[in-house]
């Protein structure tokens, strides 16, 4: 039998284990965290998906599943709790699309339904085209509702990829080359959590100090708070990414960087023009798959040439493994299934209301949007927040 020494327990914990979730006294695996990028592949997929079709039916369904996910797999952070604000701008989006359909009254025919009529505002010759106010019709709105309801899926996508996944713990995995450009990403994208975290942290406060001041009179009370808290988080970035060395560049020639900027240039000169045979049907076969091969072998050899120069470190990286690997595929091939047309008819995607009739909900795009959606529990459990140990109630002893 082997016994631990004082130095054998010192030396366990000044190297803790590389990553994933360690098991506990009966030998269980304790949650972990998603790698960020599969919940981003998932959402990006799933918002390809959208963009296929027009069947509100489907994107009722999108929208049923977003919920799901999120309900079941978000963690507690403040940040991941802000997916109904994005549902607020959804909501924005579709009545902001319904009442410029309204107004700039366009596509009208003698067959649509009649709802009723605004005021006809004249436009000059050089205006035609555009009519201002006149007949509304059901079909029209209906139209306006469908388009702006598929943007408003796509932009609860996003949020969802936000609000299931930290952003800045996506930046470990970029190319070295790629650093600095992911870093403004990162920062770009973290806005709406951190200002999300902030309205609420206000609003928390407010409700604390009996504020009862509420619509537009307490805008002010909340507006300041939530800039304030945004200037100090910027000062707080510039501080870390100073003291971490940022913009920090290794060892690299002009003849270095002239032929990283060379193949970075002809990749993209290639990846366009691979995509520009692949979307025009009477273009040269060598402008298609070829050349995008070509492209893209280009800029993979220019980012790695280009990552020498920036030397950064990496502690605990986020592991990639089954469960990644599923809740990717998953969103994948939802995205998949939609584009292939396999099953069914595309017509189905894109109902038309002319004549004006109840859609109908294909079997396949259906089945596609619910095998995304069982991400939910092919996702590992998030991790609990911890909770302080709540001592035991001390007995007295009977004299």
């Amino acid at each position: 039998m082997s016994r631990t020494t004082a130095s054998d327990k010192t030396e366990k914990a000044a190297n803790p284990p590389a990553s994933g979730p360690a098991p506990d006294a009966g030998g269980r695996r304790l949650p972990r965290t998603l790698h960020p990028v599969a919940w981003w592949i998932w959402a990006l997929a799933l918002a390809t998906a959208v963009s296929r079709t027009n069947n509100p039916l489907l994107l009722f369904l999108v929208l049923a599943v977003l919920g799901y996910v999120i309900t079941m797999r978000r963690t507690e952070a403040p940040w991941a709790r802000g997916f109904k604000y994005y549902l607020y701008l959804a909501l924005t989006v579709v009545t902001i699309r319904v009442l410029f359909r309204a107004v700039f009254a366009t596509g009208i025919t003698p067959r649509d339904h009649f709802l009723f009529s605004l005021p006809h505002v004249p436009t000059p010759d050089w205006y035609a085209g555009i009519q201002l106010g006149g007949p509304v019709s059901l079909e029209a709105l209906l139209s306006a509702a469908t388009d702006g309801l598929r943007l408003a899926c796509m932009l609860c996508c996003i949020g969802a990829a936000n609000t299931l996944a930290n952003p800045k713990r996506a930046l470990r995995v970029l190319p070295g080359a790629l650093y600095e450009l992911g870093v403004a990403v990162t920062v770009s994208i973290s806005v709406a959590p951190q200002l999300v975290s902030s309205v609420q942290r206000v609003h928390r406060a407010r409700r604390l100090r009996a504020g009862r001041t509420k619509g537009l009179r307490a805008l002010r009370g909340i507006i300041v708070p939530v800039l304030e808290d945004a200037l100090d988080r910027s000062l707080r970035l510039a501080a870390a990414m100073d003291s971490r060395g940022y913009g920090r560049a290794g060892t690299a020639t002009r003849r270095s960087r002239r032929l990283t900027g060379a193949l970075m240039l002809l990749g993209m000169c290639g990846l366009c023009a691979g995509a520009y045979g692949l979307l025009d049907a009477t273009a040269p076969k060598l402008l298609g798959l070829p050349a995008m091969a070509v492209g893209a072998s280009l800029c993979f050899a220019g980012l790695r040439l280009g990552g020498r120069r920036i030397t950064r470190t990496t502690y605990r990286p986020d592991p990639w493994r089954a469960a990644e690997w599923a809740v990717a595929g998953c969103g994948v091939l939802s995205a998949v299934l939609l584009f292939t047309h396999v099953g069914f008819n595309a017509a189905e995607l894109n109902p038309s209301i002319y004549p004006l009739s109840w859609p109908t909900l294909p079997l396949v795009p259906t089945a596609a949007i619910l095998l995304a959606g069982t991400a939910g529990f092919l996702a590992p459990p998030p991790t609990a927040p911890a909770r302080p140990a709540v001592p035991a109630p001390r007995t007295e002893e009977p004299k």
